[in-house]
């Protein structure tokens, strides 16, 4: 049995996904919708979303809806049998996500019903959570609010980013959610309700959430490093500009003013209310990404400088 399918998603995440029902061969793909081309980094070059690039790869027909109404925009076939979304950025809505013979299956990168949102992954970071994993869903209207159908957990490490995390749990969510449809549409699970009671909520990111606070932890601001980078990023104001720290290590038992910069040598750190952080790469506004030496040389005068 062959399911004929439309694939929902757009970032890196979501093409391992796609990777895995191609690879698969049980999988018809009959069409990738995903968000638009849209210009990104400091030169605006047009970005391709990665599930794009992979479906045209494999001939895959390709819808990019600029808006959230899917209505006549799509090129939906008349029968098909699942819908299957993993980080696509959009509201699906009722009649397309009950379009299909076996309705909407999400992948979401959270033990639900923690971290429902857009932001699970980043938001377990921050939190300095220790366990996260994944849950394939059954959607319904509400936010990631369906019944479970699958869930499989994973420990943090100490020193996971985003970057790494999400690399983690695509290759853990990759086989799950394959093995998971296949065993759904063939009748072998039935999905079980979230506990609604338990549920939390993460939201969609801004710069501003990288602002970092110097009257926290050395621990927290590194996990908000850690949940935060490459984007939005963290960062502080120094002389009226923002100053973007790109990569950070944690000096738990440093003592010194709060928000103070210390010059120490080739390093620079920045106290916190407990400890420090060395800021080893950094970027000011308007210049280009230094190493932490090559900073110091240019802007000295960080040193004994109050960071907000």
């Amino acid at each position: 049995m062959t399911i004929s399918t439309i694939f929902f998603g757009t970032h890196n995440f979501a093409a391992k996904i796609l990777a895995e029902l191609i690879k698969n061969g049980s999988f018809d793909i009959t069409l990738a919708v995903t968000q638009p081309d849209r210009p990104a980094g400091r030169k605006q070059d047009l970005e391709i979303p990665a599930v794009k690039l992979l479906a045209e790869k494999n001939n895959i027909p390709v819808a990019q809806p600029a808006g959230l109404s899917l209505r006549g925009v799509i090129p939906f076939p008349d029968f098909y049998d699942l819908n299957i979304l993993c980080q696509y950025g959009n509201i699906i809505t009722k009649e397309i996500l009950d379009k299909s013979k076996y309705g909407s299956i999400n992948v979401h990168p959270s033990l639900l019903p923690r971290y429902r949102g857009a932001s699970p992954i980043q938001s377990a970071l921050v939190n300095g959570e220790t366990e996260t994993g994944v849950s394939i869903i059954l959607m319904d209207e509400e936010l990631d609010h369906g019944p479970i159908l699958a869930q499989k957990k994973m420990n943090i490490g100490d020193d996971d980013n985003f970057v790494s995390l999400s690399a983690k749990l695509s290759y853990l969510s990759a086989p799950l959610l394959v093995n998971t449809a296949l065993d759904f549409v063939n009748g072998k699970i039935t999905p079980g309700p979230q506990n609604h009671d338990q549920a939390t909520f993460c939201k969609q990111l801004s710069r501003e959430d990288g602002k970092i606070d110097f009257n926290k932890s050395a621990k927290e601001i590194y996990n908000q490093w850690r949940g935060l980078a490459p984007w939005p990023g963290v960062w502080a104001s120094w002389e009226n500009k923002r100053l973007k720290f790109i990569n950070i290590s944690p000096l738990p038992l440093y003592k010194g003013d709060v928000g103070r910069g210390y010059v120490r040598g080739h390093k620079l750190i920045i106290a916190c209310a407990q400890g420090a952080i060395e800021i080893l790469e950094l970027q000011l506004e308007g210049k280009k990404p230094m190493v932490a030496a090559a900073f110091i040389n240019g802007y000295g005068k960080i040193n004994g400088a109050i960071l907000r």
